[in-house]
């Protein structure tokens, strides 16, 4: 009996029709790079200080003098948390006296912004942190807001997957851009934070692929204000809705539902756009319900588990996807604090992954795999750990050393997936790859709280993302080289960890020479 793949090789593999499919999905993701990244300036926190009312009565001077300096980057500026008491100052106005001259200020009593917060607009008009006041006691708040977003992502790839099988790939694909799409428009009328977070997380359980595209962010990020920001990035979601009538439902799936007509209608149409004549029969009577009841042999989870060395490549997997995926996400949310324009380091952000997507690909094609992720971290991560010598007046050298960081990491992560592809076998391969990309989800979700250590020191997000990628660079020379080899079928085929003693079983031993014979070598780093 033919399989799917047999049936449909008349089509070819790379026709009209297939990049027609590949670039119309390609245009249906676009709205997850927006929604992934646009909380770097939803919730961009711009500089500010306490408010002094205008009732309180205070001469110019000690207007000028209420709220007390603190050291930051080598320079002094006012304190965003504190200011003096108030009715302490308020006397010493009265009474004529002279701040610095009358008064030592680094005596006075301090105390919290009890009458809120006055705002730079330099920046940002406003942002969810100004509306709400997400700073001093709250500002754990907007980091919680993207960690709960990504946590959504989480939750929606589990749930996404089990519907995808049971409704449909277009129609699950669909109903996930019109929750994007209208959650996020949702939020514009968000009434308080709490409203606006569980938004966020329903936005992020829509987003079922996690792979962000992140240099589209350039395109409207100038708008201030985050309202009209929010419109702006719902208006790609709905053109996409355009894309329904162009997007044809998975054969593969029509078939396991017994939809044979369907599924020949769609073929033959490819077919037809490929400039190709179809058999008029496509599925022969005998082999439908062969076709139809077709399974593959059942797995679990704890397959990952059962042997020390398909045990060793998971743990490592974990690791690597989890570090790769802060450093990734910790520099792509960090741009806001980097010295310049917010607009400018974004777009260079997203701009510097373009060559990183090119390096990778040429090294996948070319090089091995444990060199070349082990190279790219390595880049990444001592550029990251440098920072800390440059000094505070050689900012331009500072933000070009964290968009290295980011090309090196970015490279990282694109090669991962094909790396991590290669090295499970073909009956846990999709499981082996799926649990690392959770790993790299929860990565995300802690990517936030990476950035917000900076509150503290500055630099202690670069040195603790800059250690963990060297670390996870050191750890990858351990795992096998799969570059040129077969990629292995069963968990027993699979190749060996470094460093690990193994006992050879007779069966292992006669697979691996019937791999010798009949070797299967990936000649394309592309699936």
């Amino acid at each position: 009996m033919r399989d799917y793949d047999e049936v449909t090789a008349f089509l070819g593999e790379w026709g009209p029709f297939q990049r027609l499919i590949f670039f119309l999905l390609s245009a249906s993701i676009i709205p997850n790079g927006f929604n992934g990244m646009s909380v770097v300036f939803l919730a961009g926190t711009p500089e500010h200080r306490c408010r002094v009312p205008d009732t309180a009565n205070l001469s110019s001077a000690w207007r000028n003098h209420s709220v007390p300096l603190r050291l930051q980057d080598g320079r002094e500026v006012p304190h965003s948390c504190r200011r003096y008491r108030l009715e302490t100052i308020s006397n010493f106005s009265a009474l004529g006296l002279e701040p610095g001259r009358d008064v030592d200020l680094e005596q006075l009593e301090q105390e919290s912004c009890l009458d809120g917060w006055e705002f730079s607009q330099d920046v940002y008009l406003s942002t969810i942190v100004t509306e709400w006041n997400l700073v001093c006691e709250d500002d754990w708040k907007a980091p919680l807001t993207t960690s709960l977003f990504f946590g959504g992502v989480l939750v929606g790839s589990f749930i996404s997957g089990q519907l995808s099988d049971r409704f449909g790939r277009k129609n699950v694909l669909f109903v996930t851009m019109g929750m994007q799409t209208g959650f996020s428009f949702l939020q514009i009328f968000s009434r308080n934070f709490e409203m606006f977070t569980v938004l966020f997380v329903l936005v992020g359980m829509g987003q079922i692929s996690n792979y962000v595209a992140a240099f589209v962010l350039g395109m409207a990020i100038k708008l201030e204000d985050w309202r009209k920001l929010l419109l702006a990035l719902t208006v790609p979601g709905v053109l996409c809705a355009a894309l329904w009538w162009f997007i044809p439902e998975s054969p593969r799936w029509l078939i396991s539902q017994g939809r044979f007509k369907e599924a020949e209608m769609i073929i033959h149409k490819a077919a037809k756009i490929n400039g190709i004549v179809a058999p008029s029969t496509i599925f022969e009577p005998s082999e439908l319900q062969d076709l139809r009841s077709q399974k593959q042999q059942s797995h679990s989870i704890l397959d990952l588990l059962r042997s020390r060395n398909i045990r060793t490549v998971t743990v490592m997997s974990i690791i690597l996807w989890m570090t790769i995926s802060v450093g990734y996400f910790g520099l792509s949310l960090d741009t806001p604090n980097l010295h310049g324009d917010v607009y400018v380091n974004c777009f260079l952000s997203a701009v510097v992954e373009v060559p990183a997507y090119v390096l990778a690909w040429l090294l996948l094609q070319h090089l091995p795999r444990r060199y070349s992720m082990a190279t790219t971290l390595f880049l990444g991560g001592s550029v990251l750990l440098f920072l800390q010598l440059v000094p505070p007046d050689l900012y331009y050298l500072a933000t070009a050393l964290v968009m290295v960081g980011k090309f090196g990491i970015t490279a990282a992560y694109s090669m991962v997936y094909v790396y991590t592809a290669e090295l499970y076998p073909t009956v846990v391969r999709n499981m082996g790859v799926g649990v690392s990309s959770t790993a790299s989800r929860l990565g995300s979700i802690l990517a936030p709280y990476f950035i917000y250590l900076g509150a503290y020191d500055r630099f202690l997000p670069y040195i603790l993302m800059g250690s963990l990628t060297i670390l996870t660079a050191i750890l990858t020379l351990f795992l096998p080289e799969s570059f040129g080899t077969p990629l292995p079928d069963t968990i027993d085929q699979m190749l060996r960890v470094k460093g690990i003693k193994y006992r050879q079983t007779p069966t292992h031993t006669s697979m691996l020479k019937d791999d010798e014979e009949n070797p299967t070598i990936l000649k394309s780093t592309a699936f």
